[in-house]
């Protein structure tokens, strides 16, 4: 009965104090995977708006760069160059904006100084994945000075931009990896948590089936055992009856 009430065939010590002593140690060991899981996911998250901003520091590149390739025309008048400058001047801000703007729980992986993320890969916290902040400031990428606003200063600039994009792909490329492993070990902490709770499941839980089975087998006996008695008391008493007659 006691077992059908609790779903538990072990549910104290006293049951089994060696298999509770296991399944307990278990049931911690699962416990501290949820805070795995947790630092995984808030780990991700953080790289993957890394990565956001990252991939919109890129796109305003691609654009800077075709503004200094087009200020770089010997040919174009003055009017021109200025607005071509004044664009460039902005997407360059626009950057900082996007680098500074790249934050998630207070962290910033792509800012200068930027935050290391190290997140927790096992329950006892002995092991991280680690994923390496990247430098995508101005500054970091090589774009803090300089402008289009002459053919020469211009033309200097499609080098510059060229390479800032090349450090930024790169950045981009180790962020992405770094979030696909958060991602490949959150998958597989869950997989190890669902195992060890089955696990435990296995240790301590009844089969309420077969425990049903003999709960209605022992009250079946229990009935016969009563109404035996009942039959041999009746029969006690018709033959007191005889006698008393």
């Amino acid at each position: 009965q006691n077992r059908i009430n609790t779903g538990k065939k072990i549910a104290s010590a006293k049951d089994n104090g060696a298999i509770w002593a296991i399944a307990q140690n278990q049931r911690a060991t699962s416990g501290s995977l949820n805070a795995v899981k947790d630092s995984l996911q808030r780990s991700q998250s953080t790289v993957d708006v890394a990565i956001a901003g990252g991939e919109a520091v890129s796109d305003l590149l691609l654009q800077m760069k075709e503004k200094a390739l087009a200020a770089s025309d010997t040919s174009l008048d003055t009017a021109s160059r200025t607005a071509l400058s004044d664009d460039f001047n902005a997407m360059r801000d626009q950057v900082a904006k996007a680098v500074s703007n790249a934050t998630f729980n207070g962290v910033n992986m792509i800012d200068a100084g930027g935050t290391t993320i190290a997140a927790l890969a096992n329950d006892d916290g002995s092991s991280k994945i680690t994923v390496e902040a990247q430098d995508l400031s101005l500054a970091g990428i090589g774009l803090d000075t300089g402008s289009i606003s002459t053919q020469v200063t211009a033309e200097a600039m499609i080098a510059t931009v060229g390479t800032a994009i090349t450090t930024v792909s790169t950045a981009l490329s180790k962020m992405g990896t770094g979030s696909k492993s958060l991602g490949a070990h959150l998958t597989f902490i869950g997989k190890l948590q669902d195992s060890i709770d089955a696990g435990v499941g296995n240790l301590v839980d009844a089969d309420l089936a077969k425990e049903s089975a003999r709960l209605t087998s022992l009250q079946t006996k229990q009935q016969l055992g009563v109404q035996a008695l009942s039959i041999a008391d009746s029969s006690s008493s018709g033959l007191l009856s005889l006698f008393r007659g």
